[in-house]
């Protein structure tokens, strides 16, 4: 008679593969939104308001999907605590994909009047909802599941996710822009985005069928009844320095990737293919550093290097802006690089980082809140304040200002974090086992 055998452990590239095109589509549909937010979205739905003002309601909605982030993660992550990472994945990406699908839908003001900023601001909120579930479930399958000693390496393929979703929403909007006139661009072409990305959901949720749930919440003995509360009592200080400390990543992120497109276009009169080119050729290559970046902080601990990354930043926002001044493609582009591989520092080994903070029974909420959190103070706010900033002549010395005083504070919140970095197994000597063991 046949021993049955245990299932095969999962494939972890497989699982990875579909944590990052998971995290990609998702990324893709927000990402998408802060483009057209930046470029289109102020003229056709705030007619009635100065160009300023119209950048600043469209960054206001666009802030909308921020605050709705963590409340995404305390609804998903009660799922993904009590019922398992794998459900997460599924209901988030749906939710996503179709509040995108409708965001492309919307008639302009011109059409509906007010209904259409109100039906936007909606729909982003239901986008940021969703995106607050998906960023736990995935990195959770993948984290869950690695080996230790290369948990960061395999948790860095869903923070390529978020690279690879600007990157495909970008290029979608810079061949729409490149191959359109404005006038066919700002009338239907912007909307073309935001409609592919029901294919891609469904793409998706395609790859995410054969998932299986992770061990360590199989191993359960008994989930969390209310994470969210134990997560709060236990847990309520680390969820905080976590927020601060994260907070410069998505300010530097979003100045960069949004904020840049609406004031080189609009003040520095820069071409919006020539910004969008800059941008994108920054953010791919900090994308294909993200592994080499987690491998290192496998190595050397994460702390460390967000420690580096974090200082770097710091240093690095007065001549960034100095360069995004100038308005030369080149100059632009440098100074952008330098602000993602400081930003990448970070963010490669945050995946493998937040979840080891937390014991996997609120594993889920925890980190899920933390990142997300961190998101509503350096995502939803930094385009609105950098707009406000820039208004006089001359660079913008405001934004670097702000971005530098927000370094301090996510520097002060990483040294008060512990390292989590599992300690290396030590391999014994050949023959040592021999010497030591009983004749």
């Amino acid at each position: 008679m046949r021993t049955p055998t245990a299932p095969a452990a999962p494939s972890m590239l497989r699982l990875a593969a579909a944590s990052l095109a998971g995290t990609a589509i998702e990324f893709y549909d927000f990402f998408v939104y802060g483009t057209a937010a930046a470029l289109v979205l102020g003229p056709l739905f705030f007619p009635t308001f100065s160009a300023l003002a119209g950048t600043l309601a469209a960054f206001g909605t666009f802030g909308a999907g921020f605050i709705a982030r963590p409340l995404g993660s305390v609804v998903f992550g009660h799922i993904g605590d009590r019922h398992g990472r794998r459900p997460v994945m599924f209901a988030s990406l749906a939710l996503t994909g179709l509040a995108t699908v409708a965001v492309g839908c919307v008639p302009s003001y011109a059409s509906i009047g007010i209904a259409a900023p109100s039906l936007l601001l909606v729909l982003r909120f239901l986008q940021g909802l969703g995106l607050g579930g998906e960023w736990g479930g995935a990195v959770l399958l993948t984290a869950e599941h690695a080996p230790a000693h290369r948990r960061g390496l395999w948790t860095s393929f869903p923070q390529i996710g978020p690279t690879t979703g600007f990157l495909l929403a970008n290029g979608v909007v810079l061949a729409l822009s490149a191959g359109l006139t404005d006038a066919e661009f700002r009338a239907w072409g912007w909307r073309v985005p935001f409609w592919a990305a029901g294919l891609l959901a469904l793409t998706g949720l395609l790859l995410r069928t054969s998932l299986a749930e992770t061990p360590q919440f199989r191993a359960l003995d008994e989930p969390a009844r209310l994470p969210l509360l134990e997560v709060a009592r236990g847990h309520g200080r680390l969820v905080l320095l976590t927020a601060g400390a994260l907070a410069i990543g998505y300010a530097v992120f979003y100045t960069v990737s949004t904020w840049s497109l609406a004031y080189a276009t609009e003040r520095l009169g820069v071409d919006r293919t020539v910004m969008l080119g800059c941008v994108m050729g920054a953010v791919a290559i900090m994308g294909a550093l993200t592994p080499v970046a987690a491998l290192l902080g496998d190595r050397y601990g994460r702390r460390p290097l967000c420690l580096a990354g974090c200082a770097a930043t710091v240093v690095w926002m007065f001549p960034m802006v100095a360069l995004l001044a100038t308005a030369e493609p080149l100059w632009m582009f440098t100074g952008f690089l330098g602000a993602m591989l400081a930003f990448i520092s970070m963010f490669a080994v945050i995946a493998a980082y937040l979840p080891e903070l937390y014991e996997p029974r609120v594993r889920c909420t925890g980190a899920a809140v933390g990142y997300n959190l961190g998101g509503v103070l350096g995502g939803a706010l930094t385009p609105i304040v950098a707009t406000a900033l820039s208004r006089g002549a001359g660079p913008p010395w405001g934004v670097a200002a702000y971005l530098t005083g927000l370094g301090l504070l996510s520097l002060g919140c990483f040294a008060l974090l512990p390292e989590t970095r599992p300690a290396p197994v030590l391999r014994p000597e050949p023959g040592a086992e021999a010497e030591a063991a009983p004749v």
